[in-house]
């Protein structure tokens, strides 16, 4: 999720990179890291594991559902939609190594950085148009920390950790991914909070969409997410300190490439990135834009709350 001074997402558990607008919180946590804990932190450049995974229907014909799609039943040989493969590679971590807030605790694949905070502030994907994840397909993924990097911000040390995802399937490569994590430390008490961006105005492709409790928890069950944000409204309001539920970044961004789908049903996506902004609650519906170029090759896609301020940004490029 967002938080509340700035971009906050969920950490990818063991790679699996199943992405997320989260944050994480500790007690007793350090504000900065010193020389020997970043030179420790940066040995995991050039990690890599590898991940296999069944593409299987029953996920795309729930998402089908979830989105209000009148899409042909998905079977052997249907396509993975961009951004549905967010459905496979799960993290499935043993129920004993669940924290408190319902997600894995850390370890494994990514680094073990002792800042509290861990966001995934962007991410940016490249599709093989022709050679497209099918179901029937055994599917590998293979992950890599392309890069650790540190910096010194105004509210305490930054770690910018770059993992690259290539997903392939028996023929060749289908995908590219990359996102980039980063992880901060706690919110200061009292600290000044990032002010809003207002959303451009007057797109030609607008959609709203209405979040609810319901629609959360089909989400979080499509993609394996036992984050307690997204369906425990005690526990988000009482011990996260938000005001409703939070609604999930990878949601969020799938419907904007789904509204690039309905308006050019046609269309195939070679390329999308996106960047969050601010966090989107379960108290309001939220509407998708999109314009096109001219050219109707790119297109400018965002995200807005009811109060019209700017949650996501992406632009997604056809083939």
């Amino acid at each position: 999720m967002l938080a509340k001074d700035g971009l906050s997402q969920r950490q990818t558990h063991s790679g699996s990179g199943s992405p997320d607008l989260r944050e994480d919180t500790a007690m007793n946590t350090p504000t900065t890291l010193d020389a020997a804990q970043v030179a420790h932190l940066r040995s995991w450049e050039g990690r890599s594991e590898t991940l296999s995974d069944e593409i299987v229907a029953a996920p795309l014909r729930g998402q089908s559902a979830l989105l209000d799609r009148d899409d042909a039943r998905q079977s052997a040989g249907s396509e993975v939609p961009p951004l549905w493969h967010w459905l496979y590679f799960l993290p499935q971590a043993p129920q004993s190594q669940i924290g408190p807030d319902g997600h894995p605790l850390r370890g494994g694949f990514l680094p073990p950085v002792p800042l509290p905070r861990r966001m995934w502030a962007g991410g940016r994907l490249q599709w093989q148009v022709d050679n497209p994840l099918r179901v029937g397909d055994a599917a590998q993924k293979r992950s890599r920390i392309a890069s650790v990097k540190h910096k010194s911000g105004r509210t305490g040390d930054l770690l910018f950790v770059e993992v690259e995802h290539a997903f392939h399937n028996a023929q060749a490569l289908c995908l590219t991914e990359t996102h980039d994590i980063v992880y901060r430390a706690a919110a200061v008490p009292g600290a000044p909070e990032v002010p809003p961006t207002a959303a451009k105005t007057g797109a030609p492709w607008q959609r709203e969409f209405v979040p609810d409790p319901v629609s959360l928890f089909r989400y979080s069950a499509l993609t394996f997410n036992g984050h307690r944000i997204h369906y425990d409204r005690s526990y988000v309001t009482q011990e996260e300190g938000y005001p409703g539920l939070i609604v999930h970044g990878p949601l969020i961004a799938t419907l904007l490439v789904d509204l690039v789908r309905r308006q050019v049903p046609e269309a195939r996506v070679a390329s999308f990135q996106f960047r969050a902004v601010r966090p989107t609650f379960d108290l309001h519906p939220f509407r998708l834009n999109g314009r096109p170029s001219a050219d109707g090759k790119t297109i400018d896609l965002w995200a807005c709350d009811h109060e019209g301020w700017l949650t996501m940004q992406a632009q997604a490029t056809l083939a």
